[in-house]
């Protein structure tokens, strides 16, 4: 039961989040999802409707936080590869914490600015 409270508490604060956080051509929306294995991140023009960059930290070697900080390096250097620079960034209702932050801050270092 805990575990189902757990899921709608995170489904109702990424719902507050994503009624406030839009993402366009100019400014992509970062959307993260979190598993118990691996972080997941996506470039969303939520106008067209399209993804425009995806990573997973599947493949990548390392405890969870080492993934989820090359994963956010690597989220940086293919949204360059796309001139995009300016991101607005939804942190899918997880806490702004532990691999989240992590990967946030190295994806600020690649160059992505939020």
């Amino acid at each position: 039961m805990a575990t189902l409270s757990k899921q709608l508490g995170r489904k109702r604060r990424h719902a507050r989040v994503r009624a406030r956080v839009k993402g366009t051509a100019l400014r992509p929306r970062v959307s993260i999802f979190k598993s118990n294995k691996d972080v997941y991140v996506q470039l969303v023009d939520d106008v067209k409707g399209v993804t425009l960059v995806s990573i997973s930290s599947r493949g990548l070697k390392g405890t969870m936080g080492e993934r989820a900080k090359e994963a956010g390096k690597l989220l940086a250097k293919n949204a360059g590869a796309k001139k995009i620079t300016a991101v607005v960034f939804d942190r899918g209702g997880y806490r702004y914490i532990g691999n989240i932050k992590t990967l946030a801050d190295s994806a600020r270092e690649g160059g992505l600015i939020f």
